[in-house]
């Protein structure tokens, strides 16, 4: 097995994005990570901290054994912490958290606790940092991922076309949106890295029509482009068809019965990738366990489909697929932000 050693350019990139969060001389910093966690992403958080003339300290707790039937990847929804009060504090008094365990604490059960306290998280997406340094920060990518953020708040209909034969119309009254640039600097946020995307999580019964995934489209949880097509009919929020003849539909099917949730099958959320850094091939250039593929969910254009957990509809699950569609129309109140695949110049 080939063995990665540090590199200076990549202290330097990690030195660049805390920065971008803040991070001064004297700042105090967690570095939370798990036994499974890629070591060389937490050392070189720790080398960045050191070199910036912060003062780090580790928190490392064993990786969790998976409850569920199914390998799971990708949720944005660690679960290392196990609710150790502990560890929880430490988090909390931090100031700064760097996180690297393997799934991220966007959507853990601890997070809204610890950026209560004030604390700030960085999500170091389970990347080989030769792609964290290729998805550096870009200033000119937080305006306009804000511009976007602000125009979804205020759009109250989502329609995703495609010539693949997509028709899906969304009903963005009451969803909740967040952005993601690669960075925070405010006291209480999460952002991660890489960033560059937009999402919006809908109420409930919102979401009606029907999406078709083409060859060549992306499913992020088994980290394979498609070979088939895939078609997917939704009724108020819920999967109700899965059809397709290949490989593809089939593996999807298997693997969102075999949860045994109804929820499984509800959508999480909708987006679309705006960073012109994020490379819709990159997936194809990374063994599977070099990459979290959240560079392919950057990707400018995609338009991000992802089923599971909406806790803004009030739905709860650990099934969750994160699908990046290429080749759509995304249209705002009627206004195209993505065509055929080109995300439109609309945010400055």
């Amino acid at each position: 097995m080939l063995s990665d050693r540090i590199e200076g350019k990549w202290i330097d990139a990690f030195c660049e994005i805390f920065e971008r969060c803040a991070v001064k001389p004297g700042d105090t910093a967690a570095i939370l990570s798990e036994t499974q966690s890629r070591a060389l992403n937490v050392q070189l958080a720790e080398l960045a901290l050191l070199r910036i003339g912060a003062r780090p300290f580790h928190v490392i707790v064993p990786t969790p054994r998976n409850s569920q039937i199914v390998p799971v990847r990708s949720t944005g929804a660690s679960e290392a912490i196990q609710r150790l009060a502990p560890v929880v504090t430490a988090l909390r008094e931090a100031g700064f958290v760097v996180d690297c365990t393997i799934e991220g604490l966007m959507h853990a059960v601890e997070t809204p606790e610890i950026l209560k306290a004030g604390a700030r998280i960085l999500v170091i997406s389970n990347e080989h940092p030769e792609a964290l340094e290729r998805m550096r920060p870009d200033p000119a990518l937080e305006q306009r991922v804000r511009a976007a953020v602000k125009m979804l708040r205020a759009t109250k209909r989502m329609r995703v076309t495609s010539k693949a034969g997509t028709d899906l119309d969304v009903d963005m009254v009451g969803a909740s949106t967040v952005g993601v640039w690669g960075w925070t600097d405010r006291p209480g946020t999460l952002a991660h890295w890489p960033g560059g995307l937009v999402v919006s999580f809908p109420k409930s019964k919102t979401v009606n029509g029907t999406l078709v995934m083409a060859a060549g489209d992306i499913n992020l949880t088994f980290k394979r482009y498609l070979a088939s097509p895939v078609r997917m009919t939704l009724q108020d929020d819920y999967v109700t068809e899965l059809a397709g003849e290949g490989a593809d539909a089939a593996m999807m099917r298997a693997y969102l019965a075999a949860w045994g949730d109804r929820e499984a099958y509800a959508v999480s959320h909708v987006g679309f990738g705006m960073n012109p850094r994020a490379r819709y091939e990159a997936l194809a250039m990374y063994d599977q366990r070099d990459t979290n593929g959240t560079e392919l969910r950057a990707v400018a254009g995609n338009f991000l489909f992802s089923t599971g957990a909406n806790e803004f509809a009030g739905r709860y699950t650990a099934g969750h697929f994160d699908l990046p569609v290429m080749g759509t129309t995304i249209e705002l109140d009627g206004v195209a932000v993505v065509r055929d695949g080109v995300l439109q110049d609309v945010f400055g």
